[in-house]
């Protein structure tokens, strides 16, 4: 009995000491330069990217073309994909720029609506997304955590989580054009 108590309290600890671990948007408040979505992603940008499942290992890699035209407050991001079996693919953002660094955004394989924020040079993306397997789909949440290296570079780092268990990860690599 004293066992397994003490398993479950140290998973207990655990747990709060990794939630407690985690990175907050608002650290990244003094950070530079400004992330700034719409002047970054206005115009053509190309990105190189694999995703990586549960166990670390990578299982597709891809290059992305994108093309991003501003009308007023909103921005519209062409996302053409080319993965390394070949597969061809196009994702259509549409992002509203709200006030305070925020956004909503909209896509075809998006479910509902995805929210970010930035601060400094850091923007948070987050939003549901249907994966199409071979003979099926499931929704899958997405963590996307953007960082602006500089006035041609970002690095994108995105977890992928089913009922708040992170099942896979994606990292992205952004170069303006």
């Amino acid at each position: 009995m004293t066992h397994k108590l003490f398993s479950t309290l140290s998973v207990l600890l655990l747990s709060v000491v990794l939630v407690g671990c985690s990175a907050d948007l608002d650290d990244y408040k003094n950070s530079g330069p400004g992330f700034d979505l719409f002047d970054y992603f206005e115009g053509k940008t190309h990105a190189w990217g694999m995703v990586q499942d549960y166990t670390d290992m990578q299982t597709r890699r891809f290059e992305v073309v994108i093309v991003g035209t501003i009308d007023d407050n909103q921005i519209t991001l062409v996302e053409d994909f080319i993965f390394d079996d070949g597969e061809k693919t196009q994702r259509i953002w549409v992002i509203d720029k709200l006030e305070n660094g925020e956004y909503t955004g909209k896509a075809d394989d998006i479910i509902g609506t995805a929210v970010g924020k930035e601060e400094g040079n850091a923007l948070q993306w987050q939003y549901d997304f249907e994966l199409v397997m071979e003979d099926s789909s499931v929704v899958v949440s997405f963590d996307d955590w953007m960082y602006r290296q500089d006035e041609r570079h970002v690095f994108n780092l995105t977890k992928i989580k089913k009922f708040g268990v992170e099942v896979g990860q994606i990292t992205l690599f952004f170069q303006k054009q």
